[in-house]
């Protein structure tokens, strides 16, 4: 609805009336709303100030609904280019193939770099934290009080593979369907939130050119998140650059959520590589061993297989969410003797059992279990020493922060970011569902390990959940209503003044 002053405006050469309309600023001439049929003799005008004649009040209001529409489809093509826009810069970003194992980093930091450089106030700064293929860019939005630590959003480049034959569209292709579903590998993991952070910086300063947050916000676009993050933030954390930035705050990707409301993760998972190995006498494919290497790994399969079987009933049951729980999915199983003979079939001896066999485990520990625990678990009931087992485990992350404590964030008023977060998200008119364990792994845990308040998020509700899957995509106007969401996120962080 506009609000405004409404004038008549007299003809006096031929007595026919004019309309001009005004916005709600105080004075006429501070800024016009609209204007139509005004003569270019402004001199020749008088003012009717009072009301205008009575016989052209069907004329006039005529006259207002017309200009009212007319402006109204001016500001929704405006709104609607600059939509597109920023649709068509996203898919531009998700035809960079950045999957492993080769991710094309160099285009992708080259645009992401030209496209923070085509915003006011933003600059950016291209290090190499781990190695010199592995780029991290990180873009700047001072703050009025450097003294305030800063926020820091994050994104990572990378991707997992795709397998195109797979697909119902090319994965790199960002074809958007008519009903606006946009597919490409990376759509919803993450190279959403990527673009959709300087989409709303873009729109903040459009709408208030003179914005500026008091503190500094940073965003940080980092490889190698898929595979470990080992080359990528894991190294950045440690870097004099980022001691530099003095963090406060740390936003990363969140996963989709299939109702509506948005989901927010306050910890991540631990992940694990666990395999297993058993060792026994070869002998004759025909004779019965007592500890062959085959028969205890198979014992020690189906102890893990109970295991697993306990937790996913806690699951199951709704006594825990499955990020609440351990993990532990068999991966790989290896044994036999490889043959090369032509009388067997061609891939293994099947009349001689084999003196090692191994089984891979994935295992995720969540951060309220205790990992020394588990670990006894393994040594005495999943590979015991006494059974001719053996075990190795490589701990892909850090599961306690520098104070020796669980890496969790507080997600109530005891943690201040908490609450600017959480009110910032109602303040645009979003719904946040119960804090969450994420069930995979992010680069988040090493801010956690810092001691640095960190959460997930990523703005899309109302959808399916097709991180890593075929046919990954993410709906055009889910993308657009997260940079609302941002804008709203990135003013409330940016001038919170809590120390």
């Amino acid at each position: 609805m506009f609000w405004g002053r409404i004038i008549w405006l007299k003809d006096t050469h031929d007595n026919k009336y004019y309309i001009k309309i005004y916005d709600d600023k105080s004075q006429p001439g501070d800024g016009t709303f609209a204007y139509l049929n005004l003569p270019s003799d402004h001199h020749s005008l008088s003012v009717d100030d009072a009301f205008p004649s009575p016989l052209k009040v069907v004329e006039m209001l005529k006259l207002i609904w017309l200009l009212l529409l007319l402006s109204t489809t001016t500001t929704s093509v405006a709104v609607d280019d600059a939509e597109a826009s920023s649709v068509a810069r996203f898919q531009q970003y998700l035809r960079i193939n950045t999957a492993h194992p080769h991710p094309d980093y160099s285009s992708a930091v080259s645009f992401l770099d030209s496209l923070a450089k085509s915003i006011p106030n933003l600059h950016t700064r291209i290090l190499y934290p781990g190695a010199q293929h592995k780029p991290l860019l990180l873009v700047t939005f001072p703050g009025s009080n450097p003294s305030l630590p800063s926020i820091l959003l994050n994104s990572h480049i990378d991707s997992v593979p795709a397998e195109p034959s797979k697909w119902t569209h090319p994965p790199f292709s960002a074809v958007r369907t008519h009903d606006g579903n946009i597919f490409a590998r990376g759509a919803q993991d993450d190279k959403c939130i990527a673009i959709q952070y300087l989409e709303a910086i873009r729109n903040i300063i459009l709408t208030d050119p003179h914005f500026k947050p008091i503190r500094t916000i940073h965003i940080s676009y980092v490889p190698d998140e898929e595979i470990g993050g080992f080359d990528g933030m894991a190294k950045f954390v440690e870097s004099k650059d980022f001691k530099e930035l003095n963090i406060g705050f740390f936003l990363d990707e969140g996963q989709a959520s299939t109702t509506h409301q948005y989901r927010v993760f306050y910890a991540d998972r631990s992940p694990w590589n666990l395999v297993i190995k058993a060792i026994g006498m070869p002998g004759h494919g025909s004779r019965m061993f007592d500890n062959s290497a085959m028969e205890n790994l198979i014992k020690s399969v189906e102890v893990v297989s109970k295991f697993r079987e306990n937790q996913f009933d806690l699951v199951k049951a709704g006594v825990s969410a499955n990020s609440e729980v351990i993990s532990a999915n068999l991966v790989y199983l290896k044994a036999g003797t490889p043959s090369s003979g032509s009388g067997d079939d061609g891939r293994f001896v099947m009349n001689m059992q084999p003196s090692e066999a191994e089984a891979g485990y994935d295992v995720r520990l969540p951060p309220t279990v205790d990992p020394d625990l588990l670990k006894k678990r393994i040594g005495e009931e999943w590979a015991p020493a006494t059974r001719n087992m053996s075990y190795d485990i490589v701990e892909k992350g850090p599961l306690r922060d520098y104070m020796g404590r669980p890496l969790m964030t507080p997600t109530n008023d005891s943690n201040p970011w908490w609450s600017v977060f959480r009110d910032a998200i109602t303040a645009c008119g979003g719904e946040l569902s119960k804090p969450e364990i994420l069930s995979s792994t992010t680069d988040a845990r090493y801010l956690r390990q810092l001691g640095i308040p960190t959460l997930g998020f990523s703005p899309m509700k109302n959808t399916p959940i097709l991180l890593h899957e075929h046919n990954e995509f993410l709906k055009d106007s889910t993308f657009l209503e997260g940079i609302k969401v941002y804008e709203s996120i990135i003013k409330s962080l940016s001038t919170f003044t809590h120390k």
